[in-house]
Order: C-alpha cells, then sequence, then structure tokens
C-alpha cells in the first residue's frame, strides 16, 4: 500500500495534473475568501466552505478521473492485479494520494482566516475546525466516488463526468428535501443520504456526530465497491 501511496503522490507532481489542482484550487479558494468574508466585512464562515463544498464536487474529480482509467487505457492495468500487494491496499493507496493532495490544499487554504483573529470580535475558532474537518470528511467522501467511476471506464473525461454527476445527485436530494414538507417521510429519507444537508450542520455551528459516521460509512463503502469490481476482474 505505501509503495502505491508513494508512486500515485509522485504522479501527480510528475505531469501536469498536480499543478492545476493545487494551483486553481488555492485561487478559488482566495477570490471565495475575498469575496465572503474580506470585502463583506464579516467573520461569518459559512457561505466560505459552502462554496467550497460546491466547487470541490467540481474539481476533486480532476486528481481521481486518472487514477485507475489511465492504467486500463495504457494497458497496465494487468501488472496492478498481479503485483504483490492486496486489491484493498492498492485501492487504499491511490485514495490516500489523492486524499493527501486535497488535504493539503484545504489546510493551507484555511490558514486565510488567520487575518480575522485580530479584527473579527465575533469569530468562532471553534467553528471554523468544525467546518475544516467536515470538508475534509466530505472530500474524503467525494474521492472515494470518484475512484469508483474511475475504476469502470479507461476515459478520462468521462470518469470526471461520472463522478461530477453522482457527487451532484448526492447534493441535489438536499434541496429537493427542502422542497417537501418536514412531516413526510420523503423528506426524512432524503435527507439522510444527503451530503449538502448534513454539512449544513456544522456551517451552523454544530458538531453532528451522525454525518461523520455517514461520511466515513460513504467513502468505506466506494473504497469497498472499487475493490470489488478488481477483486471481480482479477478472477476473470
Amino acid at each position: 500500500m505505501l509503495a502505491v501511496f508513494k508512486r500515485e503522490l509522485r504522479s501527480y507532481f510528475t505531469g501536469v495534473v498536480g499543478y492545476v489542482f493545487m494551483v486553481v484550487f488555492l485561487v478559488v479558494a482566495a477570490a471565495v475568501f475575498c469575496f465572503t468574508t474580506l470585502f463583506s466585512m464579516s467573520a461569518d464562515v459559512t457561505t466560505y466552505f459552502t462554496v467550497m463544498l460546491l466547487f470541490s464536487a467540481i474539481i476533486l474529480p480532476l486528481l481521481t478521473m486518472k487514477s485507475f482509467s489511465e492504467e486500463r487505457k495504457l494497458k497496465t492495468e494487468q501488472l496492478i492485479l498481479t503485483a504483490p500487494v492486496s486489491l484493498t491496499g492498492m485501492v487504499i493507496g491511490k485514495f490516500l494520494a489523492a486524499y493527501v493532495m486535497f488535504a493539503s490544499a484545504l489546510v493551507f487554504t484555511s490558514l486565510y482566516f488567520l487575518l480575522l483573529i485580530p479584527y473579527a470580535i465575533t469569530f468562532r475558532v471553534a467553528v471554523l475546525f468544525g467546518n475544516i474537518i467536515a470538508l475534509l470528511l466530505v472530500g474524503a467522501a467525494f474521492i472515494s466516488i470518484g475512484l469508483f467511476v474511475s475504476s469502470l471506464t479507461e476515459n478520462q473525461l468521462s470518469a470526471a463526468i461520472g463522478t461530477i454527476a453522482i457527487i451532484l445527485g448526492f447534493l441535489v436530494v438536499g434541496l429537493l428535501s427542502s422542497l417537501i414538507p418536514s412531516n413526510y417521510v420523503a423528506r426524512y429519507i432524503l435527507d439522510s443520504v444527503s451530503i449538502f444537508s448534513r454539512f449544513s450542520a456544522f456551517t451552523a455551528g454544530y458538531f453532528d456526530f451522525s454525518a461523520i459516521i455517514f461520511y466515513i460509512s460513504l467513502s468505506a463503502l466506494f473504497v469497498y465497491l472499487t475493490v470489488r469490481i478488481y477483486d471481480r476482474r482479477r478472477y476473470n
């Protein structure tokens, strides 16, 4: 697993993907920070992290689209299947490489908020950390979904589009639930699978443990499905 992790992490910087991701993420985060806090003279982190959540749904597929699809396109998939590493270790290694890229960018951009501490009396550090943790968990779920979709195709563009479609599906159900009266069972069902609805609790300042379990479970589910896909290919 460690060898796969190192190889994948190195590959982000031997090509252009890693640099493009970092530059775009940092620039967009800086712009969002300026418009949601500095220009509006506000210490509220809600809008910033909500926008970054939506942006992550679009930018994270850039990290995962080549994870497995490139192996199939270059006909090196058999080397993975016969390598002296478990399929679980191989998938987790690729997952961790993409996740380290995302987590590093997010933690770095979150340092922007240090600029507000001397000026914002109402600035709540606990809410900031809660939102960072929530977005880190959501990012893990997005990356696991991206790996799963990438394992289904050899076309990187298709992998990226498919990942965005699934992620947006998880986000849209939260918006749909807001249109349904609270006493309907359908709203409870939609909220239970909505990434956005659970994330909103953190932006409001609540540390939702059920949401943490949901995000971890969602990540584990798609990692498991990816392993099962390659387990089936190995025997076929």
